[in-house]
């Protein structure tokens, strides 16, 4: 399924990355001279920002058929149902000590750095009043976030058409992985014709991904020029150490914990792995997206990684929903940056329980820009915390996105290289 594209050719970091550094300075620049004006204000509003937000429509717009092709294919690939089981039960093992891994680097810098506790209360107020509407809306847009049974009970989808309709990606999981068990039980001649018809959709999704991605450079100018024109770099200074603890944490989990795993679990070469994946991290930056991302996140871990397409196909479109390393360390980093600036100790109780909602609701968080907001609205509500405190730092939260989904999805590379070597698949890489 997964072939060769010329969309992804080796250029094509190198280019998305000018996108993204001309689109930042430019962005930066106008903002400097024109910052506030309504001219500018229409330029973004007008031409830029829906520039932008097209192109990542178009990468979201096939995730359905990616997934749910993919997903069936990987499992009825592994064939024997008890293998399944072996695999899926490893893989969300994985996600779900890794990320608790995440969580607590980030607890233990915010801890040390205290990054709240310097934020003058000018501008906390500032920051409040700033972007407490934008808050109330994305609160408002999110609706009741449940969690427990119901959120257990939502996973088995009643129509799984209104659920791939709805974006309900959890859902659309839960009837692919059936879906795919049942079809690899089939005899193989009653297979064979829909097996083929899967096949041939995933080839048009790779088609469809290569025309999206030869404008991905131009896409992610737009993003990034229409984030950087209305806010400049005056937000991140007010943020500093708030900006540097969270990107710390996520450099440490990235280059530290990424790379031992991939040495210690995958058998790789940590340098080489990432030289192979950096298109993907240059899509990820880019999208803030893990859906977004998740079309070029398996076809380069096919082709570069040489990951099988049964696992890719498995163990991807999962972790694109589900495993969210960096989304868990930016929020428990979050919380207690929050609870600091207004002065409010939590015990390391009340710590471990910033942990396991971290962990609970990363798994939940939507893989779309800014998902984890409103699920990080309800942990500082389970502290004590007010949840409008979210205005904080919103203003800075692109930036972290796009970083934090950079995290989320070299995570589920990782994984996947994990169970291929687990597994006893060989790496077949074609480049």
């Amino acid at each position: 399924m997964m072939k060769t594209d010329e969309g992804l050719n080796k250029g094509l970091a190198t280019r998305i990355l000018l996108g993204l550094a001309l689109g930042g300075a430019g962005g930066v620049v106008v903002h400097a001279l024109w910052g506030g004006s309504a001219r500018l204000v229409w330029v973004v509003e007008k031409i830029t920002q829906p520039a932008g937000q097209m192109w990542l429509r178009a990468l979201i717009m096939i995730v359905v058929p990616l997934v749910f092709t993919s997903l069936t294919l990987g499992v009825a690939g592994l064939g024997d149902i008890r293998k399944v089981g072996r695999i899926g039960l490893k893989t969300v093992v994985f996600f779900l000590v890794v990320t608790a891994c995440a969580t607590a680097i980030g607890l233990v810098l915010v801890n040390l750095v205290q990054p709240g506790a310097g934020l003058p209360t000018e501008t906390r107020e500032e920051l409040l009043g700033r972007f407490s509407g934008q808050a109330a809306k994305i609160k408002e847009a999110a609706g009741p976030v449940s969690f427990g049974v119901e959120l257990l009970v939502n996973v088995v989808p009643r129509n799984p058409v209104a659920a791939a309709a709805q974006g309900d990606m959890l859902a659309l999981i839960f009837f692919s992985l059936l879906f795919g068990a049942a079809l690899g039980l089939l005899p193989a001649e009653r297979a064979r014709p829909l097996l083929g018809v899967l096949e041939a959709v995933g080839d048009i999704v790779v088609v469809i991904i290569g025309w999206v991605m030869k404008l991905a450079p131009y896409g992610v100018f737009a993003l990034l020029f229409s984030v950087t024109a209305l806010f400049g770099y005056d937000i991140l200074r007010k943020l500093l150490w708030y900006v540097l603890t969270v990107l710390a944490g996520l450099a440490i989990h990235f280059f530290g914990v990424y790379s031992l795993l991939v040495r210690w679990l995958g058998k790789m070469n940590p340098v080489e792995f990432f030289g192979r994946i950096k298109t993907i991290v240059v899509t990820a930056f880019s999208t803030s997206s893990s859906n977004a991302t998740l079309p070029t996140t398996m076809q380069v871990t096919e082709r570069n990684l040489g990951v099988p397409r049964e696992v890719a196909g498995f163990v991807l479109p999962l972790g694109a929903t589900m495993n969210m390393h960096g989304t868990a360390l930016f929020e428990g980093v979050t919380v207690l940056f929050i609870a600091q600036v207004f002065g409010v100790h939590l015990s390391l109780g009340t710590q471990l329980i910033v942990v396991v909602m971290s962990v609970i609701t990363a798994v939940g968080a939507a893989g779309v820009p800014s998902g984890a907001i409103p699920l990080l609205m309800v942990v500082l509500q389970v502290v004590g915390l007010p949840p409008e405190a979210i205005a904080l730092v919103l203003g800075v939260d692109r930036i972290l996105d796009m970083c934090r989904t950079t995290l989320n999805v070299t995570g589920d590379v990782v994984t996947a290289l994990y169970i291929t070597h687990s597994e006893g698949y060989k790496l077949k890489p074609e480049v």
